[in-house]
């Protein structure tokens, strides 16, 4: 959830002005914006946010005017195969449904708690009564399921936690920033754990893995650079146990096979040890730090919006494979 779009409609509020809020509950082949993407229309005209990258914006603002004059919440569809589709579709080939109703401020703000508070929660969605209902503690699956429920994970920026103040680190922590990451270097050694080598970590924290392990749960994103056994092989373990989100760890195969032995020896089934994305990352072609921290954070984002490795290869020329570090 972008903050930029609950300031939208506090702001709306605040001037006394309705807002309506547009929402992608559903996609087919190649569409712009994934499930929950959303565009804020004031009554004054201010917008903020995108559906589909500016193919239907502009139709959807026209139809927020109808909301605001006291039409019903509705599910608008666009697609090439519309009749004015030069006008309103998508030219990418795509469709979407998108959810268009006019912002209730009160709800919002118990979204923005949520996220001040760091807590989770789903926002539930009934497309065919408008209802809506914040239930805080779950985590589920963003989607539009087959009772016509749009249920949307609510969540604050996803947590990456990175053990091994390698050079990579500072490349993934950069990158984490133009994603909305938050990102957090864990190492013990205080000569590379510094603010002058990680400048875009978000937090540097000067400690053993195992000092840190309360941080991590299932909605964390963890990932080793130490090529160091007694950094990564803790890290790992917890990552697994407390079933993080995505587990990430760099070295050559050698190193994957003794990673696995320890790991089997701790009683971790076959399962559990093909969580490990190892080696870290899709195989983008490059070795040096900033390519190989720029082929992790393609595969967390693969990973965290739910698109196997395969399926994200299907939409270039050549296979995917993993990024040995």
């Amino acid at each position: 959830m972008e903050r930029a779009i609950l300031d939208a409609i506090d702001a709306a509020a605040e001037r006394g002005e309705q807002a309506a809020v547009a929402t992608v509950v559903s996609t087919i082949r190649s569409a712009p914006r994934q499930p929950g993407a959303k565009y804020v229309v004031t009554e004054s005209g201010g917008y903020v946010g995108s559906v589909s990258g500016g193919c239907v914006e502009s139709d959807v603002a026209e139809r927020a005017q109808q909301v605001f004059a006291g039409a019903p919440a509705n599910l608008v569809h666009y697609g090439v195969s519309d009749s004015d589709a030069f006008e309103v579709g998508l030219s990418c080939g795509g469709e979407i449904d998108v959810w268009l109703e006019k912002a209730e401020p009160e709800l919002w703000r118990q979204v923005r708690s949520v996220l001040d508070n760091d807590e989770y929660a789903m926002l539930y969605t009934n497309t065919e009564t408008g209802e809506k209902r914040l239930e805080r503690g779950l985590l589920e699956q963003t989607g539009l399921r087959d009772d016509g429920v749009f249920a949307e994970v609510i969540e604050g920026p996803l947590r990456v936690l990175i053990f091994g103040a390698a050079e990579a680190a500072e490349h993934l922590a950069a990158y984490g920033k133009q994603l909305g990451w938050r990102t957090t270097v864990v190492d013990a050694r205080a000569a590379l754990a510094t603010p002058e080598r990680l400048p875009s970590a978000d937090e540097i924290v000067k400690a053993w893995p195992d000092q840190v392990l309360d941080r991590i749960d299932e909605r964390t994103a963890v990932v080793t650079l130490s090529h160091e056994e007694r950094l990564d092989i803790p890290a790992v373990a917890a990552a697994l146990e407390k079933r993080a989100r995505y587990i990430g760890a760099v070295g050559a195969k050698r190193t994957a096979e003794r990673r696995r032995a320890r790991l089997s020896e701790q009683g971790f089934s076959a399962a559990d040890i093909a969580r490990i994305h190892g080696p870290a990352g899709l195989d983008l072609g490059g070795r040096a730090p900033a390519q190989v921290a720029l082929a992790i954070a393609a595969e967390i984002v693969a990973e965290t919006s739910g698109v196997t490795p395969r399926a994200a290869a299907s939409a270039g020329s050549a296979p995917v494979s993993r990024t040995a570090a």
